[in-house]
C-alpha cells in the first residue's frame, strides 16, 4: 500500500480517535476535579490521549510532506489537536477542500506503488 494512502487512512482514524480521547480524558477530569472520587480515569486515558495526540501529530506533519499542503493547512491541523473534538472539524474541512484526496502530487516517484516481485 503506497504511503499516501497509509497516512491519508491513518490520519482519519487517528483524528476520530484523538477527539474520543479528548472525551474520556475530560470524563476522567471531571471525575477527578469536580466529584473529587477517583483518579482512574485521568490514569487510564490520559496517557492514551497522549499517545494519539502525539500519532495525529505526526500523521499530520507526514501529509504536510506527501500531499504537500500549504502551511496554513499544517498549522490549523496542529492547532485542531489542542481544543477538544477540532480534530474531527478539521479532518472534515479538510476533506471538503480536497486535502485528504488521493490526488497525485505531480511527483511521479511518489505517485508509484512498491513493485510486489
Amino acid at each position: 500500500m503506497p504511503l499516501r494512502t497509509t497516512a491519508l487512512r491513518a490520519f482519519r482514524i487517528l483524528a476520530v480517535a484523538e477527539a474520543f480521547s479528548w472525551a474520556a480524558l475530560l470524563t476522567g477530569m471531571y471525575f477527578k476535579w469536580i466529584a473529587g472520587t477517583t483518579e482512574v480515569g485521568v490514569q487510564v486515558a490520559g496517557p492514551i490521549h497522549g499517545a494519539l495526540f502525539v500519532g495525529y501529530g505526526l500523521a499530520a506533519l507526514i501529509l504536510w510532506r506527501v500531499q504537500r499542503w500549504p502551511f496554513l493547512v499544517a498549522v490549523l491541523a496542529g492547532i485542531s489537536a489542542v481544543f477538544p473534538f477540532a480534530t474531527i472539524w478539521f479532518e472534515r474541512w479538510a476533506g471538503r477542500r480536497g486535502h485528504l484526496s488521493g490526488a497525485p502530487t505531480g511527483n511521479a516517484a511518489d505517485d508509484l506503488e512498491p513493485s510486489r516481485a
